[in-house]
Parts: structure tokens; sequence; C-alpha cells
């Protein structure tokens, strides 16, 4: 398995969206989590870069993936690719 470098994570109400991409920008994991078991999730990964878009909830994460490690970077909804 590579080393996951990056991660996307698609904030929602109940189920989060989450995709793992290498140095190359290969995938290495997409996964959907539900809101109890992101925490969890993300505190098993190394440190690493992680990417969302900023909206209201997005701060609150932020601040809780930052305590685990990471480094969290908030991007504008115009440069989220559907």
């Amino acid at each position: 398995m590579s080393e996951i470098t990056t991660v996307g994570l698609d904030l929602a109400k109940n189920v989060f969206q989450v995709h793992g991409a290498d140095a190359r920008g290969g995938v290495v994991f997409r996964k959907k989590l539900r809101r109890a078991a992101v925490l969890e999730f993300f505190g098993k990964l190394p440190p690493c870069l992680v990417a969302m878009e900023a909206c209201g909830g997005a701060h609150f994460w932020g601040r809780e993936l930052t305590r685990l490690g990471h480094d969290v970077r908030l991007i504008p909804p115009a440069y989220v690719k559907p």
C-alpha cells in the first residue's frame, strides 16, 4: 500500500466521503464514513495533508483533525471538484 500524503474530506450531515492519495496523485483509498467514525479513522492515519471545502462545519473538523496531528487546509467552494 502506498504512503498516504493527501486526504480529501467531503463534509456532510451524516455520511462523509474520504479520498486518500499518494505523492504521485494515485488513489490509495475511497471510503464512506459515518460522523461517529471520522475521528477514529483519522486517528489511525499517519499525519498528512487534509483538504476540505470551507463550509459551516469545516472549522470544527479542522480543529479536531489538527489535534490529531494532521495539516488541515480549507479550500473555497469554487475550487472543489464535483
